[in-house]
Formats: structure tokens, sequence, C-alpha cells
């Protein structure tokens, strides 16, 4: 919540890529990568800017923030945890704070590093918190054109995207239809949580409630990654200013980390 309620603050104005919110909040993820001691993903340390020209941005507006934590086994293949931190910025003066979507995703995601960095996983692991994704899925898109990593060495993304907010307390590990093999590895987290961790929204004849391209892991797909994409389902504060720090509900909240969590920490043990 700590965590979750800096993001979300006005005074980063809504995460708006290419705005000083967003770099305000590039800055302070950068600045949590440093002190969990994760080292950088590249030779220009945690931020890694791209080119963004065409959607509204100028070149080196956007940038992602990337480290990683080095395996305890070699020679085997990458995880990558990723969520976005920009948001929609400041619409006709109102601030649109993206508690839920995405402050959530992020401050899962450091938590997580903080685990790992303080529990060496079998896998090498990466963590990506991309920018621009409200404008496109952009951050993703450079990740993977320029990756840290080969490609092919990438296991898996696992995606957080808005996870701290359900009124039947209920997560989605979504993309098992296209991936299988991840409910044999993922069905004893879901008998171990203490909400509902369900399967699907992964279908495309489920039309606009198919999340396969509504996050950052619709990338990873089209590059031939499996995903597993974490999230709830919609809620009436889903890009609105009411999306609020103070609508979180922390006891969920708190639980679905747990979840995510104990989720990286198996797909890393059961992953060959």
């Amino acid at each position: 919540m700590r965590d979750l309620r800096t993001l979300a603050d006005p005074a980063f104005e809504g995460r708006r890529a290419g705005t000083p919110g967003a770099l305000k909040a590039r800055q302070w993820i950068a600045d949590q990568f440093g002190a969990i001691k994760l080292l950088p993903a590249g030779d220009s340390g945690y931020v890694q800017v791209f080119s963004s020209a065409g959607r509204g941005l100028s070149p080196g507006d956007a940038a992602n923030v990337v480290g990683r934590v080095d395996a305890r086994s070699p020679g085997l293949r990458a995880l990558v945890v990723s969520a976005h931190f920009d948001h929609l910025g400041i619409i006709k003066g109102s601030v649109f704070p993206g508690a839920d979507d995405n402050a959530s995703g992020v401050a899962v995601l450091l938590a997580v590093a903080r685990h790992l960095a303080a529990n060496a996983p079998n896998h090498p692991v990466y963590f990506a918190a991309f920018d621009a994704e409200e404008a496109g899925l952009l951050g993703a898109r450079a990740f993977l054109e320029s990756p840290p990593v080969p490609r092919d060495r990438m296991a898996l993304n696992v995606n957080l995207d808005m996870v701290s907010r359900s009124a039947r307390r209920e997560l989605y590990a979504s993309g098992t239809q296209y991936y299988p093999w991840l409910i044999k590895i993922l069905d004893p987290v879901r008998k171990r949580s203490a909400i509902t961790l369900k399967y699907g929204h992964d279908l495309p004849e489920q039309g606009e409630d198919d999340w396969t391209m509504q996050s950052d892991h619709g990338v990873f797909r089209r590059r031939g990654i499996p995903h597993v994409y974490f999230g709830v389902e919609n809620h009436a504060d889903y890009h609105r200013p009411t999306d609020t720090a103070d609508r979180i509900d922390p006891g969920f909240f708190g639980d679905a980390a747990d979840t995510i969590l104990d989720a990286v920490v198996t797909l890393d043990r059961a992953i060959p």
C-alpha cells in the first residue's frame, strides 16, 4: 500500500507517458530498484529510453525501467515479470491517479523483486516496469525490439496489471488456454490462495472479455513467448479520476500480492 499510494499520489500527475509526472515515476522506480539492489539490465543502467514518436510523444519522452536478479542455476532461460507504470495523466483538469491501473501492479512487481533479491531464483528474472502501455503497449514493444536477453532465451512473461480490487475477491490468471501446461503448475497455487484465483479471459470469441492484447503480455505472445497475466475484472473506477488509493481494498490486495509471489516462485521452480 505504501508503494501504491506513492505512485497514485497527485504529485505524479497521473503518470502519462512523456509528462513530468511520468519522469518522476520513472526515477522513483529506478530508486526502488537500486534500494533492492537489482542488477541493471543494460549498460545504461535501469532506465532504458526508447523512441515513441507517432503516438503523441517525441523521441526520448518514454522509458522503461528494467533490472534483474541472476539465476542460482546456470543456463536456464529467463522469466520476465512486468507491470506498466504509466496511466492517463491529467484530462480536462482532472488527475487520473491510476491506483489500481497500474500502481498496484508496480507495487507487486517491487514486492516480488524484494523477495527474489533475498532468495535467489533458479532462473534469471528480469523486472520490467513498462512505460506508454496506455499509448499502445509501446514500452513492451520497445523492450522486445532491443531485449536485454535474446527472445528465444525468455521462458515466460508474468504480467501484472490491475491486481488490487475485486468485490468478489477474484484474481485471474489469464493465458492458460494458450499454454495449458501452466494449469498443472498453477493449480497448487490456487489451492493455497486466500482469494479465488481463476483462469479465463483468453478466448478470442469472448470479444472485449478476451484480455490477450489488453496489456503488455500481448506483445510477448505475438513474439512467441508464453505469458500468464494476473489481473482483476474492470470496476466502476477503471480509467476514471476516482481510481484512487483510498478505494483499494488492502486485505484483498495483500492476498493477491501473496498469491502472485507464490505463483512466480512456483513457476521458477517448475519450468524446466
